[in-house]
C-alpha cells in the first residue's frame, strides 16, 4: 500500500468531515434566532443519518454494478469493502471519503426548508434522498453510469453535490410554501459571527474536497488545491465589490457568501481548469448567484430560506458549464470548448439537465408520498413561537435568570 496517499486520503476524509459542522454554523448564523437550533439540527442530523445509510446501502447503490443508472446491493453493510489492499488505495478508505461528500450534500438541501419543516418528515424525505437520488446520481457520475458514458466530467461533486442538492432544495422550498412573515418581523442574519467561523471552516474542508478527489498525493491534488482557493478568493472579492456599487457599503455576510459560491463554482472542475480559469470563475459566478437569489425569491416566489438553490444549485450549474467551456487537456486530460472540446460542452449541458431533471422530479415525488402520509409542515403556532422550542424544547441563548 502507498502510506503517503493513504495518509494524504486519511486527513481529505477528516477535512471533508469538518464540513458538514461548518454547515451547521454557516445556516445556523444565517438563520433566524428562534429557529436556530433546529437549523443546525437539520445540518447536524445528517453525520448520523447519513453516515449510516452509506454504510447500509448507499455505497453500494453508488459504487458497484455495472449498471447505467444506479449499482446493485453486492457492497450492503460494505461487505468485501477491505481496509487493505495489496496496491493503491485500500476501498474501504475511498468508501469513507465518499461517505463525507453525502453527509455535506444532504445537509445542504436543508437549508431551503429551515424554518418551516417538520423534522420527522424532513428525516423521512432525506433518508429516501440519499437512496433515491445521491446514490444513483453518484453512480452515473463516479461509477461509471450513464452521465461518464456520454462524456461529461465532474471533478468533485458540481453534479452529484451542489446541483442534487439545490435543486432539490429547491423542489421542496416550494411544495412548502413561503415562511410566515409577523409585521415587521426581519429574516435578517441573526449570528454574523457564526456565518464567519462556518465560511472558515468550510473554506478549510474544501480543500480537503477538491484536492482529495485527485484520490492520490501528486501533482494534480496540489493544483485542485490552488484552483479551489484562487476561485473562493475571487468570487468573495467579486461580492464585495458587487455589493459596494448595488448597496452603496459591503457587508462581511456577503463576502462570505461570495467566498462560498466561489467554492462551488470551481467544485466540478478544480482538476480540469487552469489556475487563470479558476480566478474567472469565481468572478463570474458571484454575480450570477447575487442575482439569481433575487430573482428565485422576487421573481418566482419561492421561499428559499437560506439560498440553498441560489447559492449550490445556480453556482454548481455554471461550475459544470464553465468546466466544459474552460477545460484545459493540458491540466485533466479533458478539453473544453475553447480549447475545441464541442462535445464535452454538450455533455456537460446534458449532464446538468437530465441532473436537474432527474433530482427535482424525484424529489417532487418523494415529498408528495410523505405529504400523503403526515403533514410536512409545522404549524402556525409552532413557527411563530420558533422551532427551536417547539420541535426540540431547546433554546440557545440564556441569561443569567435563565430566560430567554
Amino acid at each position: 500500500m502507498d502510506t503517503g496517499n493513504i495518509g494524504f486520503m486519511i486527513l481529505c476524509t477528516g477535512l471533508v468531515f469538518v464540513m458538514t459542522p461548518a454547515l451547521a454554523f454557516f445556516y445556523g448564523g444565517l438563520s433566524q434566532k428562534k429557529h436556530l437550533l433546529n437549523t443546525m439540527m437539520m445540518v447536524i442530523v445528517t453525520m448520523g443519518l447519513a453516515s449510516l445509510l452509506w454504510i447500509i446501502i448507499g455505497y453500494s447503490l453508488a459504487f458497484s454494478g455495472d449498471n447505467s443508472f444506479i449499482g446493485n446491493l453486492d457492497k450492503v453493510f460494505f461487505n468485501g469493502v477491505s481496509s487493505e489492499s495489496s496496491s493503491g488505495l485500500p476501498e474501504g478508505l475511498f468508501a469513507a471519503f465518499q461517505m463525507m461528500f453525502v453527509l455535506i450534500t444532504t445537509a445542504i438541501l436543508t437549508g431551503a426548508v429551515a424554518g418551516r419543516m417538520r423534522f420527522s418528515a424532513l428525516l423521512i424525505f432525506l433518508s429516501g434522498w440519499i437512496i433515491l437520488v445521491y446514490a444513483p446520481i453518484a453512480h452515473m457520475v463516479w461509477g461509471g453510469g450513464f452521465l461518464d458514458q456520454i462524456g461529461s466530467i465532474d471533478f468533485a461533486g458540481g453534479n452529484v453535490v451542489h446541483i442534487s442538492s439545490g435543486i432539490s432544495g429547491l423542489v421542496l422550498a416550494m411544495v412548502l410554501g413561503q415562511r410566515k412573515r409577523k409585521k415587521n418581523e426581519s429574516f435578517t442574519p441573526h449570528n454574523v459571527p457564526f456565518v464567519v467561523l462556518g465560511t472558515g471552516l468550510l473554506w478549510l474542508g474544501w480543500f480537503g474536497f477538491n484536492a482529495g478527489s485527485a484520490l492520490a498525493a501528486d501533482g494534480l491534488a496540489v493544483h485542485a488545491l490552488l484552483t479551489t482557493n484562487t476561485a473562493a478568493a475571487a468570487g468573495m472579492m467579486s461580492w464585495m465589490m458587487l455589493e459596494w456599487l448595488v448597496k452603496g457599503k459591503p457587508s462581511i455576510v456577503g463576502s462570505c457568501t461570495g467566498a462560498v459560491v466561489g467554492l462551488v463554482a470551481i467544485t466540478p472542475g478544480a482538476g480540469f481548469v487552469s489556475i487563470g480559469s479558476a480566478l474567472i470563475a469565481g468572478l463570474l459566478v458571484s454575480p450570477i448567484c447575487f442575482y439569481g437569489t433575487r430573482f428565485v425569491k422576487e421573481k418566482l416566489g419561492c421561499d428559499d430560506a437560506l439560498d440553498a438553490f441560489g447559492c449550490h444549485g445556480l453556482g454548481g450549474i455554471f461550475g459544470g458549464l464553465i468546466t466544459g467551456l474552460l477545460a484545459d487537456p493540458a491540466i485533466g486530460g479533458e478539453t473544453g470548448l475553447f480549447f475545441g472540446g464541442v462535445d464535452l460542452f454538450v455533455a456537460q449541458i446534458l449532464s446538468i439537465l437530465f441532473t436537474i431533471l432527474f433530482a427535482g422530479g424525484v424529489s417532487f415525488i418523494l415529498i408528495m408520498v410523505i405529504k400523503k402520509f403526515m403533514p410536512i409542515r409545522v404549524s402556525s403556532s409552532q413557527e411563530e413561537k420558533g422551532l427551536d422550542h417547539s420541535l426540540h424544547n431547546e433554546q440557545a441563548y440564556q441569561d443569567l435568570l435563565g430566560n430567554e
